[in-house]
């Protein structure tokens, strides 16, 4: 099982995860300072021409895939996120095309073993409007529908494909508005548990889409977010 971007926050919560549940475990990522007893792959996921690559060698190494975890992602603070294109450009090349390629790697793979399952990891920003982070949000939307693309494109051959959505967890991206006391209150204030999450409250979400638990789902988003896309507000 290869998760990506998992050297920290919610990839490495989920590879620990499938890790405990005894499932051999495969991370990519750029660096690695977090240690797990995983077969660790280092890629940038920016350098696209060694995705595929690295994808095969993995299959020819193990023999299977049997799901794959997109969790890498990027978010790029701009004074001028409307007009910054290199933010914009760096943002989709990791959130969105080397996922889009990881996808397209393993989906052979997978369908030549009539089974395997894809989660992308999206956000609630996929869905919902936030301010002055527009590559982001473009980025996670577009993944959002990569997902859906996969599910019918490849559903017929044993592949699913399907979204899980973060709401507000506390990792290095989101730690700033973590730690300011207005910011804090005001994504509190907005789910209807009123608490933050944590990157361990995606691992069973994760372990359930991985497995025959969700063999009749494929498509679909299965939102973390302590009901932040419900609350309508009074």
């Amino acid at each position: 099982m290869i998760v990506t971007g998992s050297n920290r926050g919610i990839g490495y919560a989920i590879a620990n995860g499938l890790k405990e549940q005894n499932a051999r475990v495969i991370r990519i990522g750029r660096k690695f300072d977090s240690s797990l007893d995983t077969d660790d792959r280092t890629l940038d996921l920016h350098n696209h021409s060694e995705i595929r690559a690295t994808i095969e060698k993995i299959a020819s190494e193990y023999g299977r895939i049997d799901a794959l975890v997109n969790n890498a992602g990027i978010s790029v603070s701009s004074d001028s996120p409307y007009s910054d294109i290199e933010s914009f450009d760096m943002t989709l090349s990791i959130n969105l095309t080397a996922a889009f390629l990881l996808c397209g790697a393993v989906c052979p793979i997978m369908a030549s073993q009539s089974r395997g399952s894809i989660i992308n990891i999206t956000s609630i920003g996929a869905e919902l409007g936030f301010p002055n982070n527009p590559a982001y949000q473009v980025s996670k939307a577009g993944l959002r529908q990569l997902t859906k693309a996969i599910a019918r494109d490849w559903g017929s051959l044993g592949v699913r494909a399907n979204n899980l959505c973060p709401g507000y967890i506390r990792t290095g991206m989101t730690e700033n508005s973590y730690s300011d006391e207005t910011l804090h209150a005001q994504r509190l204030e907005q789910t209807l548990l009123k608490s933050w999450g944590e990157p361990t409250d995606l691992i069973g979400p994760a372990i359930f889409l991985i497995s025959d638990a969700s063999k009749y789902m494929t498509g679909s988003d299965l939102y973390v977010d302590a009901g932040w896309t419900a609350n309508g507000g009074l």
